[in-house]
């Protein structure tokens, strides 16, 4: 009875050790933290980037950044009279901080062992206080930027180091069409 007992048990770790050992699922980063220069944030920003889909680099996802612009946005004109009697004119700018709060979804298209993507992307940029930011004179100022995405993603397979270049019109406040790019460093996980 001993015999047989060692025996079942023996063959029972032997079966249990020969099987194959289920692969542990892969966490593919699908976050991505990133700074740009130029884009919807205006001049600089930084974001957020993440798939609606846990565990996955492509598909629908979305982004949301904090960005900021130094500028001679507003301006004045100041007159001012000589002792002579006479009067002197000039427009004087004015330097403002411009934040903007960029808010927008995108899709990634790309293959599952590769590094380079392409990211098709839509959105608006928030601004706290109305401004005439990328519009011709006599447009009114607004609250929204729009923007488009067209951009090459190189993202690591397994997280690290991520870079972002592309195309990204602006719709300007007077809702004109304005060209634009932006590159992007950043850290995928």
């Amino acid at each position: 009875m001993k015999k047989l007992f060692a025996l079942s048990v023996f063959a029972g770790l032997f079966l249990t050790l020969s099987q194959p050992v289920s692969a542990q699922e892969e966490t593919v980063p699908g976050k991505m933290f990133y700074t740009e220069l130029g884009g919807p944030g205006i001049l600089m920003s930084a974001h957020w980037d993440a798939r609606f889909q846990p565990n996955t680099r492509f598909g629908l996802g979305y982004r949301i950044g904090a960005g900021f612009s130094i500028g001679d946005f507003d301006g004045k004109l100041v007159q001012y009279s000589e002792n002579d009697g006479s009067t002197y004119a000039y427009y004087e700018q004015v330097t403002k901080t411009i934040y903007s709060i960029p808010v927008g979804l995108n899709y990634v298209f790309g293959k599952p062992n590769v590094a380079s993507a392409f990211e098709v992307g839509a959105g608006a940029s928030f601004l706290p206080r109305k401004v005439s930011l990328y519009c011709y004179e006599g447009k009114k100022p607004g609250h929204f930027l729009g923007f488009f995405t067209f951009m090459y993603r190189l993202t690591p397979v397994n997280g690290g180091l991520a870079l972002r270049i592309g195309f990204t019109p602006i719709i300007g406040t007077g809702g004109d069409l304005f060209p634009m790019g932006a590159v992007s460093l950043g850290y995928t996980f």
